[in-house]
């Protein structure tokens, strides 16, 4: 049977679904569920970790597969079929999923394929196994049904595979020389073939009319327990790196008919219903990806920047062993020890003062018994002693003598080994630290003068509305003038993003355009605010999905619930798009909760570094919160009566109320699913000092 917790099942949705009216596979009806929806249910009891590869409808992909469920786009564009859902995976195991050496594996299937088998994980991996291979697919024996009389012949199932996850590289290799067919690339591998008696389990769904017959045989497999079928581990690995309880979710009994009810939102209009924060951070964490580029900087200039390889340090720091303080350098045997009657009339000793050592300037003798030296801090121990006196400590000091009493500092006290900080041949530091004055010095201490850095990230951002006018500009009747931009600017600066400010774009679909098309070639990251609410003239999730896809556009929080996220393109070049409201307070919370991680993201830090750290407060005062959606409210917290952490909302909380964030120290959060808050309850705060 297959170690389950080493395989990643991999559902492959991206394509456009143009034999069923360009209607995306995956989320057609069948049955109680969709197409994918069967296809998770059978899926995720043979793996460990479960995710699917979705070229547009995200949201909808998210809403039926629940939060434990990655959905990832291609990592190229233009729906270039298995090959680039399966690069796709391989690098999202690469940067989430647990490796185990040769072990780890990606388990691919079809959204289209809802009858799969229950044991083609254990199946394929007995193959893998026993032979060695890159690769184990499922064949079957089928027959022309064109010709009565023709012979079987083997039909492979190239999306049927297990494939080792460590086989990146080859694949890249492959894509470069524009080849997308899967089969061709298995040709280049060792492949393992396994047969399946069961061809019906391997056929796909194409059309609609195949859909409607094949609708009572799907409700009748969903209400079977798949008895074969061999069971996960109690856990799933989610985005986050976290682990999850297993629970009545897409694929077991218990839970189909929530996938059957989440499946009926995805194909009624699920994407006006506003997704829950939590799905949108993982969502996003899960498609962005750092910046490949790098470059080598002088120490200086790497102030705010990411580190793109680990710091290897070059020496042991320090690199001897040294005195921790100013002081009597000394044997630890001649320390006086009352206990063992060495010295039962005084408890002390002296010792001879043989010499001084300075940081610089060693003591170039060796110390023999009842001697001593003078010594500085950051001196070097001179030869045979192993402890030093503070001098403060000293029962009596001679003009060439120390003397020491019993019991005041024991053997090897207040002495510094060589590679105590750091090791010869040791991560000084990792790659993905963001670089801050104490890293600096650190370097700086390994005599190293430059470091490689990932390229700084380049974000452009424009404000969009006819209400908006620069300033300077006489503020006409109905007008306001453009303060989002200046707080942008502030916090992408602040980021050390090298910032492109494209203006103010008007209400208009083709400025808007034209504005994003120039953004995509100049930046990897686009920061808008504004226009992407309901009304009539808000064009950007419109013109996102021109130029791209729209992974999301409305999430369940306050303020901010206008949100678009996705990726926009011109030709070969693309960026990630994020339409913030056009509320100024909105635009500050929706940056700071999901632009600025997953900008730190795409500049390189790991994906711990990128959430915001999230600290408990007392509530000072009573707060309303409604269930259903996530509150972010501004606060000034302070030390209360006790010293503990007390936090006050600055008073009225609307969205336009920029005079609040000024006021502020940190954001109380208000998660989904919480009410009322009344004073003495703990609360989650995210402080300010560091963010603005």
């Amino acid at each position: 049977m297959a170690p389950a917790n080493a395989i990643t099942g991999w559902i492959l949705a991206g394509g456009r679904g143009t034999r069923m009216g360009r209607v995306d596979k995956g989320l057609q009806p069948l049955g109680d569920t969709t197409m994918a929806g069967h296809v998770l249910a059978r899926l995720r009891p043979q793996v460990g970790a479960i995710a699917i590869n979705a070229n547009r409808n995200l949201a909808q992909y998210q809403a039926l597969a629940g939060p434990d469920v990655a959905v990832v786009a291609d990592h190229i564009g233009g729906f270039e079929g298995p090959l680039a859902g399966l690069q796709t995976a391989l690098h999202y195991c690469a940067a989430h999923c647990v490796e185990q050496g040769d072990t780890a594996l990606l388990l691919t299937a079809p959204c289209d394929s809802p009858f799969l088998p229950p044991d083609l994980a254990a199946r394929l991996h007995s193959a893998l196994v026993a032979n060695d291979a890159d690769v184990a697919l499922a064949v079957t024996m089928e027959t022309d049904p064109e010709d009565a009389n023709a012979a079987p012949y083997r039909q492979r199932h190239p999306v049927f595979s297990l494939i080792r996850a460590n086989l990146l590289p080859q694949l890249e290799a492959w894509l470069a020389t524009g080849a997308r067919r899967m089969e061709g690339w298995y040709h280049t591998l060792r492949v393992a073939e396994v047969l399946f008696d069961d061809a019906a389990a391997f056929r796909n769904i194409n059309t609609l009319e195949e859909l409607q017959r094949h609708a009572p045989e799907a409700t009748a497999a969903v209400s079977a327990p798949m008895a074969t079928a061999p069971k996960s581990a109690t856990g799933t690995r989610t985005e986050a790196g976290v682990w999850a309880e297993a629970g009545a979710g897409v694929g077991s009994e218990a839970g189909v008919g929530a996938a059957a009810a989440a499946a009926a939102a995805a194909g009624n209009g699920s994407d006006n219903d506003p997704l829950p924060v939590d799905q949108a951070l993982r969502l996003i964490a899960a498609r962005v990806a750092p910046v490949a580029e790098t470059e080598t900087v002088a120490l200086r200039a790497a102030l705010d920047r990411v580190l793109a390889a680990d710091i290897i340090s070059p020496i042991n720091v320090p690199a001897y062993d040294n005195s921790a303080m100013d002081g009597y350098a000394l044997r630890g045997a001649d320390l006086p020890n009352v206990e063992s009657g060495a010295l039962p009339d005084t408890g002390t000793v002296t010792l001879t003062v043989a010499g001084s050592a300075y940081a610089g300037r060693a003591f170039a003798g060796k110390v023999e018994q009842g001697q001593c030296v003078r010594i500085m801090t950051g001196a070097a121990m001179p030869a045979g002693c192993d402890s030093v006196l503070p001098q403060e400590l000293a029962a009596a000091i001679g003009n060439d003598s120390v003397t020491i009493a019993a019991g005041v500092i024991a053997p090897g006290a207040n002495r510094r080994f060589a590679g105590e900080d750091l090791a010869l041949g040791g991560v000084a530091l990792a790659a993905g630290k963001l670089l801050r004055p104490a890293d600096l010095g650190l370097v700086a201490s390994l005599g190293i003068a430059e470091v490689t850095v990932r390229r700084r990230l380049r974000v452009a951002f424009f404000s969009t509305g006819d209400e908006l006018r620069a300033l300077g500009q006489p503020l006409d009747d109905g007008c306001v003038y453009d303060s989002n931009r200046y707080t942008l600017f502030g916090m992408l600066a602040r980021l050390g993003c090298e910032v492109i400010d494209l203006g103010i774009v008007r209400d208009d679909p083709a400025e808007l355009e034209a504005a994003l098309r120039t953004a995509c070639r100049d930046a990897d990251a686009i920061i808008t605010s504004g226009g992407v609410s309901e009304g009539a003239a808000d064009y950007t999730r419109d013109i996102m999905a021109l130029l791209g896809d729209v992974a999301f556009w409305k999430l369940a929080m306050r303020p901010g619930r206008p949100l678009a996220f996705g990726k926009v393109s011109d030709g070969d070049a693309s960026a990630w798009l994020f339409g913030l409201p056009g509320n100024p307070v909105a635009v500050m919370v929706s940056f700071y909760l999901f632009a600025r991680p997953a900008l730190l993201r795409m500049m390189g830090t790991t994906q711990a570094a990128a959430r915001p750290l999230l600290l408990r407060a007392r509530a000072a005062t009573a707060m309303r919160k409604r269930p259903g959606r996530t509150e972010y409210q501004r606060g000034i917290v302070a030390p209360g009566p006790d010293g503990a952490p007390q936090v006050r909302l600055t008073g009225a909380q609307g969205s336009g109320i920029l005079s609040s964030m000024t006021a502020a120290n940190c954001i109380v959060v208000l998660v989904h699913g919480q009410g009322n808050v009344a004073a003495g309850d703990m609360v989650d705060i995210l402080p300010f000092d560091g963010l603005i």
